[in-house]
C-alpha cells in the first residue's frame, strides 16, 4: 500500500484521487500552477506545491518540475490522472528510474498505445479494421492537402498525443485546411507538449461504443461494460449510456 500520493493533475481529476487516497487513508499531494493556487485540489490535499506560472508547459507538462515536487514531499507514487503526462512514456520512464511508482501502465505500453499513431499501426497489424487516414504524421500543410484529396472531405486533424477533444478540427474544405492546421498544432502543443498532427477521414454521425479495458502488474486483465457516448459536442463526451442500444447480444464480448 502506498503511504503518499502526488497526483501530477488539476481540478475535478485531482479531486476525484484525492477522495479515494481518503477513503483509503493514503495521503496526498497537489501541484499546482499559480493560477490554481487557490484551487479545490489544492485546499483538499494533505500538501500542496506549487510547480510553476500557468502556462501548462512551465506547469503540469513539466516533468523536472513535478520530480522535484515528488522529492521534496517525499511521495512513493505518482498518479497521472487523464491528460497532461498520462500517456508521456518519458514520464513513466523517469518515475521508474527514481524508484518511484507511476500509476499507470509501463512505458513499453504507453509507446504502443498512448500515442495515437502508433496505436494505429498496432491495431493494423493485429489485423483490426481502422477509419483511413494519413497512415503516419503529417509533415506539413502541402501533405495535409495531398492526404486530405485522396481520402476526400471532410477529414478530421488529430493531435497523436491527445485526449478529451483537444488538437482536433474537422475540415470540411481546402480553403479552411491551412488555418485549421496550424490552430490543432499550436492546441496539442499547448496541451500536451507535442504538435505531432495525423489525418483521418471524418465520419459523420457515428456510433461511438468503447469497451473499457483494465489490466494490472500481474497480468491479470477484464473487460468492463460496454459503453455508448450518446451526446457528443466538440468531440467530448457529455452523457455516456451503458450497455449500448445499438449492440445486442450477438456481438462477442
Amino acid at each position: 500500500m502506498f503511504k503518499k500520493i502526488l497526483i501530477a493533475n488539476r481540478g475535478e481529476i485531482a479531486l476525484r484521487v484525492i477522495r479515494t487516497c481518503k477513503e483509503m487513508g493514503i495521503s496526498t499531494v497537489a501541484v499546482y500552477s499559480t493560477a490554481d493556487k487557490n484551487s479545490l485540489h489544492v485546499r483538499f490535499a494533505d500538501e500542496a506545491v506549487c510547480i510553476g506560472p500557468p502556462k501548462s508547459s512551465d506547469s503540469y507538462l513539466s516533468i523536472p518540475r513535478i520530480m522535484a515536487a515528488m522529492e521534496i514531499t517525499n511521495a512513493d507514487a505518482i498518479h497521472p490522472g487523464y491528460g497532461f503526462l498520462a500517456e508521456n512514456a518519458d514520464f513513466a520512464e523517469v518515475c521508474k528510474e527514481y524508484g518511484v511508482k507511476f500509476i499507470g501502465p509501463t512505458p513499453w505500453m504507453i509507446n504502443q498505445m498512448g500515442d495515437k499513431i502508433t496505436a494505429k499501426e498496432t491495431m493494423i497489424k493485429a489485423g483490426v479494421p481502422v477509419v483511413p487516414g494519413s497512415g503516419g504524421l503529417v509533415l506539413d500543410v502541402a501533405h495535409a492537402r495531398k492526404v486530405s484529396k485522396e481520402i476526400g472531405y471532410p477529414v478530421i486533424m488529430k493531435a497523436t498525443a491527445g485526449g478529451g477533444g483537444k488538437g482536433m478540427r474537422v475540415v470540411w474544405n481546402e480553403k479552411d485546411l491551412e488555418d485549421l492546421w496550424h490552430k490543432a498544432r499550436q492546441e496539442a502543443k499547448a496541451s500536451f507538449g507535442n504538435d505531432g498532427i495525423y489525418i483521418e477521414k471524418f465520419i459523420e454521425e457515428p456510433r461511438h461504443i468503447e469497451f473499457q479495458i483494465v489490466g494490472d502488474q500481474h497480468r491479470t486483465c477484464s473487460s468492463l461494460v460496454r459503453k455508448e457516448c450518446s451526446i457528443q459536442r466538440r468531440h467530448q463526451k457529455l452523457l455516456e449510456e451503458s450497455p449500448s442500444p445499438f449492440l445486442d447480444e450477438s456481438l462477442p464480448e
